[in-house]
C-alpha cells in the first residue's frame, strides 16, 4: 500500500531530491555528478545554468564551473522541448534520438513561417558540420556568418532555426561561451564515446533520473518536462519500477526514487537564492507545492515564459531577486511576494552572499519593500 503523504511531505523530500538539502544516501559533489543526477538541467539561460550548478556545489565558484564545462564534464543542447539543456556528454546523443526527434515534429511548419525549406535546414546541417570538423568552435556570429556565406538566409529567426535544427539532428551542440559570445561545436568531437542504449533502456533511464531529481512527481509531470508521449513516460517509469516507491501525495498516485522512501520528511526553515530558470520551478507544470499562485505573476510577469529569480524559504517561494554585476560588485535588488522581517531579510542576504562568493564580488543588496 502506497505511503499517504501531505503536500509538506511531499515538498521536503521534493527539496532533498532537487539537490537542494542533503541527501541522505548520495552528495553528487562535481559539475559531471550534479549534470548525471538531472539527467539534464535547465540552461536556456547560460547564467542561470552556471549558477544552478553553484547552488548545488557549495565551495565552488563561478570559475570553477565554467573550467568543469571547458573540459566537457556538461554540454548544452536542446533535448526536449526545444529547451537548451546541460546534459552529460555521454547521454546527449540518446537524449536526442529519444526527447529531441519529438521536436523536429513542428519543424517543417516553422520552416514554412520563416521562409525556409527542408533543403535549406539540410544544408545547414552539412554547412556547419563541415565548418566546424577538426575542433573548430565558431561563435553564433561566425555561424551565421557560415551559413549566409553559403547563401543562406538567416534573417529574423531563420539564423536561430537553423542553429537550432543542427544540434537537434546531432551534429553541433553549444559550447562554452568565449566571453559573452556563444559558441558550437562538432557533437561528435565533443562528446566522442557516446552511451548507446535500446529506446526502452533510455527511457527506463530517462525516467529514473527524472524522478530521482524531482520527486515526488506523477507520470505526467514526467510526460511534460521530457516531452515524451504520456504512453510513452508510463512505460519508461514502469521499466525502472523496482528503483522507485509510490506514495499518494494528498490522495494522488506519485513517484519517488526509492532511496528516499524512508527519509525524513522534516522541513528544515532554510533560506535559499535560486536563478530563475532551475529545475526547481521548470523541472514541474504544476507548481503550487513551491509556488502560491497568487505570486506567479511576480516570478513570470507577464506569463511570458522568461522566470525571474527566486528566494526560497522551507522549500517555499518568497521573493525575486534581479542582479546587475558590475567590474567591483554585484547589485542585487530583492521584491518579497511576502512578509519577511528582519532576521530573515539577515538570511536572505546571507543566502545571496553565496551567490555573490560564486561570483567572486561582494555584493550590495537593495530591497524594494
Amino acid at each position: 500500500m502506497p505511503a499517504d503523504l501531505s503536500a509538506a511531505d511531499a515538498l521536503a523530500l521534493r527539496m532533498t531530491s532537487l539537490l537542494l538539502r542533503p541527501h541522505p544516501s548520495a552528495r553528487p559533489g562535481t559539475v559531471a555528478e550534479v549534470v548525471e543526477w538531472f539527467g539534464a538541467m535547465q540552461a536556456q539561460d547560460l547564467a542561470s545554468g552556471l549558477w544552478s550548478l553553484g547552488a548545488r556545489l557549495p565551495g565552488q565558484t563561478m570559475a570553477d564551473v565554467q573550467a568543469a564545462l571547458e573540459r566537457r564534464d556538461a554540454l548544452r543542447t536542446w533535448p526536449m522541448r526545444g529547451t537548451v539543456h546541460l546534459v552529460p556528454p555521454a547521454d546527449a546523443r540518446w537524449m536526442l534520438a529519444l526527447t529531441g526527434v519529438r521536436s523536429l515534429a513542428g519543424a517543417a511548419t516553422r520552416r514554412a513561417q520563416l521562409g525556409l525549406t527542408e533543403a535549406d535546414a539540410d544544408r545547414a546541417v552539412d554547412v556547419l558540420g563541415a565548418a566546424l570538423v577538426g575542433g573548430g568552435r565558431l561563435t553564433r556570429a561566425q555561424c551565421l556568418a557560415t551559413l549566409r556565406d553559403a547563401g543562406l538566409s538567416t534573417d529574423g529567426q531563420r539564423g536561430y532555426h537553423l542553429l537550432w535544427f543542427a544540434s537537434v539532428r546531432g551534429v553541433t551542440c553549444v559550447a562554452p561561451n568565449v566571453g559573452t559570445e556563444q559558441t558550437f561545436a562538432l557533437l561528435d568531437e565533443w562528446a566522442p564515446d557516446p552511451r548507446r542504449l535500446e529506446r526502452d533502456e533510455a527511457l527506463a533511464l530517462l525516467a529514473h533520473r527524472y524522478v530521482r531529481g524531482h520527486g515526488p512527481v506523477t507520470d505526467r509531470e514526467f510526460a511534460g518536462w521530457s516531452g515524451l508521449t504520456l504512453t510513452d513516460a508510463r512505460r519508461g517509469l514502469a521499466a525502472t519500477a523496482d528503483a522507485l516507491s509510490t506514495v499518494r501525495v494528498d490522495g494522488e498516485p506519485m513517484y519517488v526514487d526509492a532511496a528516499l522512501a524512508d527519509a525524513p520528511r522534516t522541513s528544515p526553515d532554510d533560506v535559499l537564492a535560486l536563478p530563475g530558470f532551475d529545475e526547481y520551478l521548470l523541472g514541474f507544470r504544476d507548481r503550487t507545492l513551491m509556488l502560491d499562485p497568487a505570486h506567479q505573476a511576480a516570478v513570470v510577469p507577464g506569463n511570458n515564459g522568461i522566470f525571474q529569480a527566486t528566494v526560497v524559504r522551507a522549500g517555499r517561494v518568497v521573493g525575486v531577486w534581479k542582479r546587475k554585476i558590475g567590474r567591483t560588485a554585484v547589485t542585487v535588488t530583492i521584491q518579497p511576494v511576502t512578509t519577511l522581517d528582519v532576521a530573515v531579510r539577515a538570511r536572505v542576504e546571507q543566502a545571496l552572499g553565496r551567490y555573490a562568493d560564486f561570483l567572486g564580488l561582494p555584493a550590495r543588496v537593495d530591497w524594494l519593500t
